[in-house]
C-alpha cells in the first residue's frame, strides 16, 4: 500500500466512526476520501470504484431517511419531536461533550412526546423514535462499510 492509500484508509475509518458518533460528516468523509484516491490514481478502474461507492453512499442516504421516516409516520411520531430532540442534542453536545449529544437527544424526544401525548405514552413513543434513529444509523453504516469494501477491492485490483 502506498502512503496515499494508507491515508485514505484512515480517512474512511474516521468517516465510519463519524457515522457511529455523529460528530463528523461520516458519509461525506468516506466519499471525499475515495474521490481523492480516484483523482490520485486517475485510472478508469479508480473512477468505476468511485462511482460504485458514490452510488452505495447516495443510495444508503436515501434509504436512511425513507425507512425510519415511514416507521415514525406509522407510529404517529411527528417530525417536530425529532427536531426538538436534535435541538437538545446540539445543546447537550456543548454542555456535556460527546455524551451530552445522546442525552440531549433522548431528553428532547421524551419531553416533546410528553407534551404531545402525555406521561404514560411518552416512554413508548420515545422508544419508537430512538429505534428509528438507530435503524437510520445502521443503514448509513452498512452503506459506508459496503463502500469501504468496494474501495479495498479497487485498491487490490489496481
Amino acid at each position: 500500500m502506498s502512503a496515499t492509500e494508507v491515508l485514505i484508509a484512515v480517512l474512511v475509518a474516521v468517516g465510519i466512526a463519524g457515522i457511529i458518533v455523529p460528530v463528523l460528516p461520516g458519509t461525506l468523509l468516506v466519499l471525499g476520501a475515495i474521490l481523492v484516491w480516484a483523482l490520485e490514481i486517475g485510472t478508469s478502474t479508480g473512477w468505476v470504484v468511485f462511482g460504485m461507492c458514490a452510488a452505495l453512499l447516495v443510495g444508503g442516504t436515501v434509504v436512511k431517511y425513507l425507512v425510519p421516516g415511514r416507521s415514525l409516520k406509522a407510529a404517529g411520531v411527528p417530525n417536530r419531536t425529532l427536531l426538538v430532540g436534535a435541538a437538545l442534542a446540539f445543546v447537550g453536545f456543548f454542555v456535556i461533550p460527546l455524551v451530552g449529544m445522546f442525552i440531549g437527544f433522548v431528553l428532547g424526544v421524551y419531553l416533546a412526546e410528553r407534551g404531545r401525548v402525555g406521561a404514560t405514552q411518552a416512554g413508548p413513543s420515545t422508544r419508537r423514535a430512538l429505534k428509528a434513529v438507530g435503524v437510520s444509523i445502521l443503514i448509513e453504516l452498512v452503506a459506508a462499510f459496503l463502500a469501504a469494501v468496494t474501495w479495498v477491492v479497487g485498491v487490490a485490483v489496481t
